[in-house]
């Protein structure tokens, strides 16, 4: 596998990551009857993110490491605060 291969499955797999955070989201909805943010959604927007943004740095794309960049803040500020409010007992399913 060639470097160019290598970062397009990387790329790929970070945005398979990303958009199931919105598959999580939507099944826990769907279980509970309303709409709901599972604490899975926003590891999954972390690892995603950390993910896009590690392929946006390889891409030299500066638009896309300041949007992944930004958006990294506001999901480890969530699981922050999730886990401040309720510490090792916070949901995860």
């Amino acid at each position: 596998m060639t470097m160019m291969e290598m970062w397009t499955v990387i790329g790929f797999v970070a945005q398979g990551l990303f958009f199931g955070r919105f598959f999580i989201q939507w099944i826990a909805s769907e279980r509970k009857g309303e709409s709901t943010v599972p604490v899975a959604f926003w590891f999954f927007s972390v690892l995603g993110g950390s993910m896009l943004l590690l392929y946006a740095l390889h891409q030299r794309d500066p638009v896309f490491i300041f949007g992944q960049a930004g958006g990294l803040v506001i999901y480890l500020r969530n699981l922050m605060l999730i886990y401040k409010k309720t510490p090792l007992t916070a949901e995860t399913k």
